[in-house]
């Protein structure tokens, strides 16, 4: 027995310490391409500061020598990046309006008994199997007709409601117990002010994600823009980088600042609410 025993623990041992080791080699393995894929993020940020002497030097530098803010100084000055950037905050405005809309025919689709209610939502799903692009000109051809072709309200409009934000907060608010809703009505509550006070705060971690996807969608709206807007006025700032690519094909730093300007926010919106997202993976993992 004592030999059994002495044979199991060294086995248990073994599985233990190569267990260990793998472990090791998967921790190595992530952390050196998590560093790759953030080598160019880093050279693009850093390179935005640079001048364009320093960009183009061979060998190239990772720190700024020369620390200068004057790319960023042009894009304001030069490429109107104030007018996009003043587009894309009112489009990414818009679009969380959308997210509120989407979370109340959610809710409805959710804890609303009435007649056609399935039928209705699987329609809704079905509008996801269909390309963006097939639905481009249909509904450039009613906007024109509604003379809203060239505005901001063209812009925004097509893309204020989606069934995927539709479908995401249906499914969350499903597991929302019905007893904690009609509590709510029998101490005097709207439908309205249940929503807002009880639905909306215990749906956070669902928002959270729908808000980072609604920022993202916003901030790079690029196609739809440019495809509805004949004046430059109306770009946004996805648009202004491709105009950016196209005047400045050979200024390396102006290019590296536009992108930067870009990104940074995206990087920040996600810092913010990635707590929210685990939230969301866990309660997901717990259903």
């Amino acid at each position: 027995m004592a030999a059994k025993s002495a044979n199991l623990r060294t086995v248990r041992t073994s599985k233990s310490g190569s267990g260990t080791l793998f472990q090791g080699i998967v921790f190595t393995l992530l952390t050196l391409g998590g560093i790759l894929f953030l080598i160019p993020f880093v050279w693009m940020i850093l390179s935005a500061f640079k001048p364009e002497s320093e960009v183009l030097r061979i060998p190239p530098t990772l720190l700024p020598e020369t620390f200068t803010i004057d790319n960023f100084k042009n894009l304001f000055a030069n490429m109107n990046f104030g007018v996009y950037l003043k587009n894309t905050l009112i489009i990414v405005l818009f679009s969380f309006l959308g997210l509120f809309l989407n979370a109340m025919a959610g809710f409805g689709f959710a804890k609303y008994k009435f007649k056609g209610r399935d039928k209705l939502f699987y329609l809704v799903l079905a509008t996801m199997m269909i390309p963006g692009q097939v639905t481009m000109i249909p509904v450039y051809l009613i906007l024109n007709s509604m003379e809203l072709t060239n505005t901001l309200i063209g812009i925004v409009l097509p893309g204020l409601v989606g069934a995927f934000g539709i479908f995401l907060f249906r499914q969350f608010m499903s597991a929302i117990p019905d007893e904690l809703l009609e509590a709510t009505r029998l101490d005097g509550a709207s439908e309205f002010r249940t929503f807002l006070q009880i639905v909306l705060p215990i749906s956070k971690p669902i928002l959270s994600v729908q808000a980072i996807l609604t920022f993202i969608a916003g901030w790079n709206s690029f196609l739809w823009p440019l495809i509805i807007a004949n004046d430059e006025k109306l770009y946004t700032l996805s648009v202004g980088l491709s105009l950016l690519k196209g005047q400045y094909s050979s200024n390396f730093a102006l290019q590296m600042a536009g992108s930067s300007f870009m990104v940074v926010p995206i990087l920040i919106i996600f810092a913010i609410f990635q707590k929210y997202i685990i939230d969301n993976y866990s309660i997901s993992g717990m259903k």
